[in-house]
């Protein structure tokens, strides 16, 4: 680790050194600013952050009711829920 410190917005910033392949390296230098990320140490710290406390998964029942609901949207088979209110005559 290097001694090289900086403030960022997640506090005190320490400077790291990593070697990666060069095919990963270019596959990360294709993709972060298509991604919104403003630099690629912004990715590579989200990176990082993802396999500390990785993103919570859903079930695979869930995921199979998402796609569900989105058929159904597309089908037009749901409604919103102002227009159901609008057809139940509620304001709650």
């Amino acid at each position: 680790m290097s001694t090289d410190s900086d403030t960022g917005g997640d506090g005190e910033m320490e400077k790291i050194n990593v070697r990666v392949p060069q095919a990963l390296l270019a596959e990360i230098d294709s993709v972060w600013e298509e991604r919104g990320y403003a630099n690629k140490s912004e990715f590579i710290r989200d990176a990082l952050r993802d396999a500390v406390d990785p993103p919570t998964e859903l079930s695979a029942e869930a995921l199979q009711h998402l796609a569900e609901s989105r058929e159904q949207r597309e089908e037009g088979e749901t409604v919103s829920q102002a227009d159901l209110k609008g057809r139940l005559d509620s304001d709650d």
